[in-house]
Formats: C-alpha cells, sequence, structure tokens
C-alpha cells in the first residue's frame, strides 16, 4: 500500500497538467516537476532502520508529485519540438528513451545492491547493508534528477510563450 502513494500521484497530476502544460511554457513545468523530484528523492536518500512509513510515505507523495509535473509537460514539449511529420519517429523515440531510462536505473540499484549485500539473499542479518545500497541508489538518483533539471531548461524557448 505504501509504495502505490508515487503512482498515483503521478496519474492523478499528469492528468490534471497535461492541459496547463498548453498554456504555460513546458520547459518550466518539467523543470519544476524535476525539482520537485530532487526533493523526494534526497528524502529517500536518507532512509534509516528507524524511518517512519509516514515519511517514506510523504516522500513518495513529493516523487509523484514531482514525476507527474514532469511527464506531460516534458512529453508536449518534445512533440512540440518536431514537425508533424516525425510525430511518429518523435514519439518512438520518447518511448525507447523511457524504457532505456528504465533498464539503467534498474542496472545502477542492482550493482549497488550487488556491491553492498552480495549474492546473499536480503535478509535480517544483511538489512543494514541494504539500506546503505538504497541510500546509495537514492543519491545517485538525485545527482542525475539534478542533471535532468537543467537539462529540461534547454529545450527550445519558442515552443510556448515564456
Amino acid at each position: 500500500m505504501i509504495l502505490i502513494t508515487q503512482p498515483i500521484i503521478m496519474a492523478i497530476i499528469s492528468i490534471m497538467l497535461g492541459r496547463l502544460s498548453d498554456k504555460f511554457s513546458p520547459r518550466w513545468l518539467a523543470s519544476s516537476g524535476m525539482a520537485i523530484s530532487v526533493i523526494g528523492l534526497m528524502m529517500l536518500a536518507f532512509l534509516k532502520m528507524e524511518t517512519s512509513q509516514t515519511y517514506i510515505v510523504v516522500a513518495l507523495a513529493i516523487l509523484g508529485l514531482g514525476f507527474g509535473l514532469f511527464s506531460s509537460p516534458n512529453t508536449n514539449m518534445v512533440m512540440s519540438s518536431v514537425e508533424r511529420k516525425y510525430y511518429g519517429i518523435s514519439s518512438a523515440t520518447l518511448s525507447t528513451m523511457c524504457s532505456t531510462d528504465m533498464m539503467f536505473s534498474m542496472a545502477i540499484a542492482a550493482l549497488s545492491v550487488h556491491i553492498f549485500v552480495g549474492e546473499q539473499k536480503i535478509n535480517d542479518s544483511n538489512l543494514l547493508q541494504f539500506i546503505h545500497s538504497s541510500q546509495v541508489i537514492f543519491f545517485v538518483f538525485t545527482i542525475l534528477c539534478i542533471v535532468g533539471v537543467f537539462s529540461s531548461l534547454v529545450g527550445k524557448k519558442n515552443i510556448k510563450s515564456e
């Protein structure tokens, strides 16, 4: 139930903000979403054994808000930057990049868990190592998301009125 917080908030925000990105600069909306995601990821980078479920839910809610604010405006920005005849290629490229991002994220997570936990199954004896691994994972994702904030700002300036 805890893990459902982020995707539900992301879905609700994405639906509401699709239209908003038609009225306001998608660059600023997407970058704002990424910046909010940085906050959620940074919160998760400080997880400990004693971390409350409420803290985790709040961090995931912030992350969902950030990803929701990023998704629709980013897609709008990408699709608005190409001619109509290239919509298919642009959409396919965007989907491929999303899949590639997920693959690299899983690789980073798996590598970190392998470095800290090794080949063992996660259990009470190595839970502290798993938590350290999670902290590293979220810290790396925080840094990548900070890069994403600035990357989102680099889009075409004439897509929508600034």
